[in-house]
């Protein structure tokens, strides 16, 4: 097997110098894993996880060879996910083909491609494919975030101000474009090292057709992900655009900087419409409040999966006690995780869990 040959099929061949310099041939590719990666140089999470997918078909290549030629099925069903995707397509790349040796060219696309996938990795985004000079990345795949969005319109700034810094013989500038929506995500696309995990849905094509009207060194996003950002950014309303393969024109807004809104939370309520499907739930907290009024201690843990709405529940239960004596406290959402998992296995569902927990009377006043 051709190592070399096996990156550059993965749109990874910035690190065939590494692999080379670490003696990596197809006798011990197989069985690298995320230490050996990252011990070699692989900085990028993204990347990482590419490779590191890439290899566990080569693993079920060989299991399969193993058993006497057997071919060897891996389960590829998908499943239904809400995720921000984002499409980076560099600019003038026809141009420079006609004006760089393609050594140089090759060499110029791979720094690009390694600027932008490490801005992204900060923001735990998720480099799914290389499209010759175009990038497409998950947020919310395979690791889910509350802030998937805000995430990805994040890490899309970071990009146009790291590829805007690149010290080439030509200056870059790129076009980004950034969509959310539900999609079917984890279906396995193609064969062999290029085998990948494909996204289903319309979410993709949006976000290709939004980076296609935006301009030099520009983000531009869909209304679905300018929702979910509410006040975090300072936007410009585009209106709506007739998009190719849409039958309905498509709002779109250019993000132009990030707001400096101190409360993030706040930010996001802003505008926010009232509360909808969740009457079950703020009944039980509800319920909860009035049991401590009378001095029974009550301690209540509210989970589920990301960016299904367990603040804005907080939130408004937060104002319904408003006008009645109470102290109130925050917690990072991150240290209420951790003590979460060692104490509940966290349900996939697609309404909140209000898990009661044991309670024992208490004296003083509510709180």
């Amino acid at each position: 097997m051709d190592v070399l040959g096996w990156l550059r099929e993965l749109g990874l061949e910035q690190y065939e110098a590494i692999f080379r310099e670490n003696d990596i041939d197809a006798s011990v590719l197989s069985s690298l894993t995320n230490e050996d990666l990252k011990e070699i140089g692989v900085a990028s999470l993204g990347h990482r996880r590419k490779l590191l997918g890439a290899i566990a078909v080569l693993q079920d290549e060989e299991a399969g060879a193993a058993a006497g030629g057997r071919t060897v099925v891996v389960a590829s069903e998908g499943e239904r996910r809400q995720l921000t995707l984002m499409f980076c397509d560099l600019v003038g790349s026809t141009p420079l083909a006609s004006r760089f040796d393609p050594e140089d060219l090759s060499e110029i696309i791979r720094t690009y491609h390694r600027t932008v996938a490490d801005a992204i990795g900060r923001f735990d985004g998720y480099v799914a494919k290389y499209m010759g000079d175009g990038v497409l990345t998950y947020f919310g795949y395979p690791q889910a975030h509350e802030d998937d969005a805000e995430r990805a319109v994040r890490a899309g700034l970071a990009v146009i101000e790291a590829v805007a810094r690149l010290e080439l013989p030509e200056r870059l500038a790129v076009r980004i474009g950034v969509a959310t929506g539900l999609v079917v995500v984890g279906e396995l696309i193609g064969e062999g090292a290029a085998q990948e995990r494909g996204v289903v849905g319309e979410t993709p094509n949006l976000a290709a057709r939004l980076q296609a009207v935006a301009e030099l060194n520009s983000l531009v996003v869909a209304d679905t992900t300018r929702r979910q950002i509410g006040a975090l950014f300072e936007v410009e309303d585009l209106g709506t655009q007739r998009l190719a393969g849409f039958a309905d024109p498509q709002h779109a807004w250019r993000v132009v900087a990030e707001s400096g809104v101190v409360s993030r939370f706040e930010a996001l309520r802003s505008g926010t419409a009232a509360l909808v499907g969740r009457e079950e739930e703020l009944n039980q907290l509800l319920a909860a409040w009035q049991q401590a009024k009378t001095g029974a201690g009550r301690v209540v843990l509210i989970s589920g999966e990301p960016g299904i709405g367990k603040s804005r529940l907080v939130a408004e239960l937060a104002e319904r006690v408003e006008p009645e004596p109470h102290n109130g406290c925050g917690i990072s959402a991150r240290h209420i995780i951790r003590t979460a998992r060692s104490i509940h296995s966290f349900r996939s569902s697609n309404m909140p869990a209000i898990l009661p927990a044991t309670t024992q009377p208490i004296k003083s006043a509510p709180s």
